[in-house]
């Protein structure tokens, strides 16, 4: 549709639907209207004041029915005025074969090995149960494929190596759902598989002895998203009712947590109470490794929150995984004496410093190869330089900044790796799907993937990839886009209901930070902050209100004072001043009637 060049009037301050509103929307329930750097995007109103009954203000009523929440129940569930009751794990698909096994091990004394994935959901998945397994006296055997030397998922060579040392049983965490072949030659091995995993169901699966994956065709469990480190809590949790033994939840879910924000799950139900309770834990942790972690990072434990796991905590577990060996996190986390811990930190913080300094220039490569094409509905680039440990990340900021799906690959002598990041309106799995045939290996998610793929079918690859992206997003605006959840004048502003904003939280996929746009905002100041002027230091005013504000990256945004413009911006606390103050995410002038 036509991006709309005029905007909606204020919402009132009550917050209600403006009678003469526009009511032009695309496909997604949302009005287009004009933007700066960014596509704006109003979402729908709701025509209902439920909320109401419940004595919440009118704009937290408003917020909650955006994110879905339309009964009493699921309301006061949400602001967490109402206890949440965690699902019972039995109800996910072969859960119960899983714990039948898992226990037929620990009682026989066979030896158990788990086998994960290298990121953070991975490594959080393998500490939890082995920790917690070790607990009912299992023998465990941890394993962590090597990122350059194996790749992905499970190896023959590697499960070979298992059932040498004694392996019997295999669990696998965060890979092992496409996994046919491999899981074949552990049987043949002697060795039986639970597949414990989140990721997309391919249409032929592996012959494990038990798959518990929240996503498959028969799952009846409410939260089909979770990740596999809240798969990994809710093995434990069935694992120590069948053991009639007291499961210790703060213990793991902290980490269950961490795998929630950093595999980027939808934050509802299950998801966001893991979250909850798991910020809450680590605020208390003894853990030696997320103490020392948290030191090296400059988080105070007390303010923990889902940012400090997302941009300090994770980042730096990710960097073993990229750079050297997962294990490092892996031992980090299961540390149990302090000087142990610390010098691990230490190590796996260095080299976050190396993944940035690798990262960066990963990306400016991209950038120069994408420059070089016509820009069409995907982005496809490689190259024999890119690091197979930052690829997704680079695939990530090119999504976000060319608002298309992107794949980015390192090109081997016969094979190429890939990571895919894609946008809300394009599930990448389903495109890799509709290409299987030319992949050795792929798997993932609707936003996020990755592949193997032999080099002398890469043109194929990009051909049909390049078809299918034409097809399925013919007529969407691929410019990167913001959605507002309501247009407010800045006067209307009120630190009591803004004071209930925090009851939202935790922020993320599926809970996204309240976003509004005020429009005829005077600029009172406009000045350039930051070591080389990135930033934009603001004071925006709008009748007798005036907020201080900040828009990062934006230095260079043409705003002047005096200049009356429209302002699109999240309210955050201020640590300063102890109130909140506006962070833009996109500001221009308004224009004349």
């Amino acid at each position: 549709m036509t991006l709309d060049s005029t905007l909606p009037p204020p919402i009132p301050p009550a917050f209600e639907p403006a009678a003469d509103a526009p009511q032009a929307l695309d496909e997604a329930g949302v009005r287009l209207v004009k933007g700066g750097r960014r596509a704006w995007r109003l979402r729908l109103l709701p025509q209902n004041n439920a909320h109401r009954s419940l004595g919440y203000p009118d704009l937290i009523g408003l917020l909650l029915h955006q994110r879905g929440m339309r009964t009493t129940e699921q309301c006061r569930e949400f602001l967490g005025d109402l206890a949440f009751t965690e699902h019972d794990p039995f109800q996910l698909p072969d859960m119960d074969r899983a714990v039948d096994r898992i226990m037929a091990a620990i009682r026989g004394g066979e030896r158990i090995a788990i086998y994960s994935d290298f990121d953070v959901d991975g490594v959080t998945a393998l500490a939890q149960l082995s920790e917690g397994l070790r607990e009912l006296g299992a023998d465990v055997l941890p394993y962590i494929p090597d990122r350059f030397g194996e790749g992905y998922g499970l190896n023959m060579p590697a499960i070979t190596e298992l059932s040498e040392q004694g392996a019997r049983l295999m669990i696998t965490a965060d890979c092992g759902i496409s996994a046919v072949d491999e899981v074949r030659h552990a049987i043949d091995c002697g060795v039986d598989v639970i597949i414990m995993d989140h990721h997309t169901l391919p249409p032929d699966l592996p012959e494990a002895y038990a798959t518990v994956n929240p996503k498959a065709p028969d799952s009846i469990y409410p939260c089909r998203d979770l990740a596999s480190g809240g798969l990994a809590y809710k093995l434990l949790q069935a694992v120590y009712a069948a053991a009639e033994t007291t499961f210790d939840k703060e213990r793991y879910v902290e980490l269950a947590a961490l795998a929630t924000v950093c595999d980027m799950v939808p934050l509802y139900g299950e998801n966001l109470h893991i979250l909850r309770r798991g910020i809450e834990a680590m605020k208390r942790t003894r853990r030696p490794g997320l103490l020392a972690l948290l030191d090296v990072a400059g988080v105070e434990q007390a303010q923990i929150d889902e940012g400090a796991f997302g941009w300090k905590i994770g980042p730096r577990l990710n960097a073993a995984g990229r750079i050297a060996h997962a294990m490092a996190s892996f031992n980090l986390l299961t540390a149990t004496d302090e000087a142990t811990a610390r010098g691990i930190a230490s190590e796996i913080d260095r080299l976050n410093l190396e993944r940035r300094q690798v990262q960066a220039e990963c990306t400016r490569l991209a950038r120069e190869l994408i420059a070089e094409e016509e820009l069409g509905p995907i982005i496809i680039t490689g190259h024999e330089s890119f690091s197979p440990g930052v690829v997704g990340l680079v695939a990530g900021r090119l999504a976000e900044e060319f608002h298309r799906p992107s794949i980015v690959y390192e090109i081997g002598e016969e094979t190429s790796r890939a990571s895919a990041r894609s946008i809300p309106e394009f599930s990448i799995v389903a495109a890799l799907q509709e290409a299987g045939d030319l992949f050795e290996r792929y798997g993932g998610h609707s936003q996020a993937a990755g592949f193997t793929i032999k080099n002398s079918r890469l043109p194929e690859l990009k051909a049909r990839l390049a078809e299918i992206a034409g097809r399925e997003l013919e007529g969407v605006d691929l410019r990167p886009s913001l959605d507002i959840d309501a247009v407010v004048p800045l006067r209307a502003l009120r630190h009591e209901e803004l004071g209930w904003l925090g009851r939202l939280s935790p922020f993320g996929i599926g809970n996204p930070q309240p976003t509004f746009l005020s429009p005829g905002v005077i600029v009172r100041e406009a000045r350039q902050v930051g070591a080389d002027g990135d930033h934009l230091r603001l004071r925006l005013r709008d009748g007798t209100m005036t907020w201080s504000a900040i828009a990062f990256g934006q230095g260079d945004a043409e705003v002047r004072e005096g200049m009356t413009c429209d302002v699109v911006y999240n309210v955050t606390p201020d640590r300063f001043s102890g109130g909140f103050q506006l962070e833009v995410l996109d500001i221009v002038e308004s224009k004349a009637p």
